[in-house]
């Protein structure tokens, strides 16, 4: 049992108020996903030629003492790339001007206890192990800007708690997934993506998912196509809560076993695994306040 949580604001003065409105959601989400917890926001669009790279330090010896400037440092010496260094404890959102590629291959090679956690133009991502108000208070999330963000807190039930193993997943750049469920075929979705070069960082069922839709997106699949496709080919209990840089979606298996709730209003879309984490949103009175359907795919554009 998880908590899944969604927040798009169609309205942009409420961009400034993102981080402050989805706390109370994460945090209602509790007594679902107690082991760990994480987000992904989605900011203003870099240019073509940037990338953003979350980074999570807490793996290391240093852990939040880690030194952020050295690595930008070191990345602009040893690969002559510009770099800007945001930290926040053991996580940091690296700014850089060129391909990530080469600069995720180095950390990799380099500082082996660093954890990659996403890679594009708009996405940040933050996740660790801790209560939901404990991660909220450790990466500041109330104050977090943007146009959506796609929220979960974890109650692990087959793989081991780790911040690793926490939600979000993100696979490619800026593709996001948090899943309330379980899945009863990953491995062999990891059959038929390995053989592609597609590798797998965790034993946990939820990353074969997102793997499984990064890849018909990058195969060239609408985000509805892939997801229909993901209808055919991911087999199990599933809701599933999507972010890509302009859209939030949402699906739940045949059976829809996993709870969930939407709220519609005209400054908002809202989404959690029980409506309580709902209650204090502005306007939620006149919200269109509805359970989506089992199969059916549910996309909101910025």
């Amino acid at each position: 049992m998880c908590g899944i949580v969604g927040l798009l604001v169609k309205t942009p003065t409420l961009r400034d108020q993102l981080g402050e409105l989805m706390v109370p959601m994460l945090i209602g989400m509790t007594e679902r996903g107690p082991d760990s917890a994480g987000l992904a926001v989605f900011t203003e669009m870099l240019g073509e030629g940037s990338r953003k790279i979350s980074v999570y330090s807490g793996l290391t010896e240093e852990g939040d003492d880690f030194n952020w400037q050295a690595l930008g440092h070191a990345i602009n010496t040893h690969l002559g790339v510009a770099a800007n260094v945001e930290a926040k404890g053991n996580h940091a959102v690296i700014t850089l001007a060129g391909s990530a590629e080469p600069v995720k291959h180095w950390i990799r090679e380099t500082y082996p206890r660093l954890y990659l956690l996403s890679t594009g133009r708009s996405i940040d991502l933050y996740k660790d192990i801790g209560t939901p108000g404990e991660v909220a208070a450790r990466y500041d999330f109330k104050h977090l800007r943007g146009t959506h963000l796609v929220g979960h807190t974890r109650m692990a039930t087959e793989s081991a708690v780790t911040p690793e193993r926490a939600h979000p997943f993100t696979a490619g750049e800026d593709f996001c997934l948090v899943h309330n469920g379980s899945l009863s075929n990953p491995y062999g979705i990891r059959r038929m993506l390995e053989p592609m070069g597609i590798g797998f960082e965790t034993d946990n069922d939820t990353e074969a998912a997102c793997r499984f839709l990064e890849w018909r997106l990058r195969e060239g699949d609408d985000l509805e196509t892939a997801l229909q496709k993901g209808f055919e080919e991911l087999d199990g209990f599933f809701t599933f809560l999507m972010g890509t840089p302009d859209k939030l979606a949402l699906i739940r298996d045949p059976f829809a076993c996993k709870p969930a709730v939407v709220a519609e209003t005209n400054d908002y879309v809202a989404i959690a695994s029980e409506f309580r984490s709902l209650a204090h949103l502005p306007g939620i009175k006149n919200a269109h306040v509805f359970e989506p359907a089992p199969e059916e795919m549910y996309v909101w554009n910025i």
